[in-house]
């Protein structure tokens, strides 16, 4: 769940080897199976010749011991997604293969199958444009007794060329990869433990937020319970809002640019302007609608040139911060969220367009490696919407199908996020109360959304942004369903037990080994975070949910 940027691998390492003697003194409510394979070694090595399904090749099927560096593949472009080898903590089977998707396309998966499964199915997402299985994350839910896989949505690497002249892959990166993964998935984990699996989980953040909505959309049998955060919905649209930060900032020598110091400067007036309206002044801001920020305060007056902003630059900062709208009046997509522009500095607001827009627009929208971002209209952004291959936008308001089928959606998004506006979250979770013409009473017997004050992209930022999301941000003491959204939502779907808030933590350096700096609990939409102790806002019970 890195889509753009890997965290600390020493802080990824720190939580695994935390985890693995947590696991092994039992406090997981989730509890631990018992060995069940009587040979698993061998077991797991027959599976290369045994296992038979349509269109699956088997290519390693290697029994690993707990402890053990697991070796990746380097070639094909896996390089560029960031994978560092991980260390699995429980002996595990690990199954690699290919599965012909088309006469053209396939996709390669990973099955990770460990020796103390609970029963429990488990798939993982992908992120930004990426062909990337994420192995950090097989590892993570692996030692909570999950069986889990992962794919590489059609193709390797993250640059998006793999779609060009190939709709079939375009399809295998807009639902089929996952779907596929999930079906021969499950079929391993049966063929394995020789026994079917109890219950079906998602856990995925960015495009693996995206595609979580997908399943939930389109195939709502495939899991009994989805971890969704920072999706990437409305998926061209968002990638036509990706690209617009260039046209509004321009390049580094435009008279609307703004320097990285300037951004700051634009980020301290935010918090001075907004971050007391929670009920106390933290650097944290615990909702962006209560904001009413004006980037005129900035405006250089007189012979004041310095510490200031131009015009220009203040036109730059409102409509960075204004809703983006297309030809016939519709939204594109919503307004970026304020606190993320000292991330976003150096993503969206650098004076060059960005990759993922000219990946998206060149491979998958027009077949043309020479378009560039530079040039982006409401034109491209209009045609892009109706193309919407494969129905990747993922937009469907309706949810029914999941909601009989008993699933339950455990949906978060960072408010600081600096890649996908935390704004888009809020309005998706409305057009599903709309589509449904449901309260949100009504929603909460399947559908909850949690707004996580401080959190970047998926993980870090300056809240308490450590969730349970994945290895980074285990805390270093017991975890449990309130402070961990994986046990979440394994304890709503098998006990009924549903979050009314979500227990984040925020470690001093964001560093596990040194401690937590503060705690606090995310409140569930449309309730919002408000401090009624200003004293001890570092602890939970300083704040409350209205």
């Amino acid at each position: 769940m890195e889509p753009y940027w890997s965290i600390s691998q020493s802080l990824y390492n720190q939580g695994m080897m935390r985890l693995s003697s947590l696991l092994y003194s039992g406090v997981f409510a989730t509890g631990l199976a018992q060995q069940i394979v009587s040979d698993p070694q061998s077991a797991c090595e027959g599976l290369r010749s045994s296992f038979s399904a349509p269109h699956v090749t088997v290519n390693l099927a290697q029994y690993v011991k707990a402890g053990t560096n697991v070796s990746l593949p380097t070639s094909n472009g896996t390089e560029q997604c960031g994978n560092t080898n991980p260390t699995v903590s429980v002996d595990l089977c690990r199954i690699a293969a290919n599965v012909a998707t088309s006469n053209r396309s396939e996709i390669t998966l990973e099955m990770w199958l460990p020796s103390n499964w609970t029963g429990r199915f488990l798939s993982i997402g992908n992120g930004g444009l990426g062909g990337c299985i994420q192995y950090a994350d097989l590892a993570y839910t692996t030692s909570y007794g999950f069986a889990s896989v992962g794919a590489n949505n059609g193709y390797n690497g993250t640059s998006g060329i793999g779609f060009l002249n190939n709709a079939e892959t375009v399809t295998d990166f807009a639902y089929r990869s996952l779907h596929t993964g999930v079906v021969i998935g499950k079929q391993l984990t049966k063929a394995y433990y020789e026994k079917e699996h109890t219950k079906s989980y998602y856990l995925g953040c960015s495009t693996g937020g995206r595609q979580g909505f997908k399943e939930a959309q389109d195939f709502p049998d495939d899991f009994d319970g989805i971890v969704a955060g920072a999706p990437a919905l409305a998926f061209n649209n968002l990638s036509t809002w990706s690209g617009r930060s260039f046209l509004v900032t321009g390049s580094p020598n435009a008279s609307t640019f703004l320097s990285p110091d300037l951004w700051a400067l634009v980020h301290e007036d935010i918090l001075a302007q907004c971050d007391g309206l929670d009920g106390v002044t933290d650097g944290i801001i615990e909702d962006n609608d209560l904001c009413a920020y004006r980037p005129e305060n900035l405006q250089c007056g007189g012979t004041n040139s310095t510490g200031c902003l131009t015009a220009p630059q203040v036109r730059t900062v409102r409509e960075i911060f204004t809703d983006y709208y297309g030809l016939n009046g519709s939204i594109i997509y919503s307004r970026m969220n304020y606190g993320s522009e000292l991330t976003a500095r150096f993503i969206y607001y650098n004076g060059q367009p960005f990759p993922y827009t000219e990946g998206w627009y060149r491979y998958a929208i027009y077949n043309d490696p020479t378009w560039s971002a530079a040039g982006l209209t409401l034109e491209d952004a209009a045609y892009a919407a109706a193309k919407n291959p494969s129905n990747i936008e993922t937009w469907n308001g309706d949810l029914s199908g999941f909601q009989r089928s008993g699933g339950k959606l455990l949906h978060y998004h960072g408010l600081t996020d600096a890649v996908i506006t935390s704004d888009n979250s809020p309005r998706y979770y409305n057009h599903v109360s709309n589509t449904m013409a449901l309260p949100s009473s009504d929603l909460d017997e399947f559908y909850r959304f949690f707004r996580i004050s401080g959190m970047d992209h998926c993980s870090g930022g300056v809240g308490a942004w450590g969730i349970g999301q994945n290895a980074q941000v285990l805390k270093g003491t017991e975890q449990t369903a309130q402070n961990n959204v994986l046990l979440r939502i394994v304890d709503w779907v098998e006990n009924g037990n549903a979050p009314e808030t979500v227990t984040g933590y925020k470690y001093i350096n964001d560093t596990v080994s040194l401690g937590v700096d503060f705690e606090r609990s995310h409140c569930k939409y449309p309730t919002r975070n408000t401090c009624i102790d200003p004293d001890n806002y570092k602890k939970p019970e300083a704040w409350k949910c209205v």
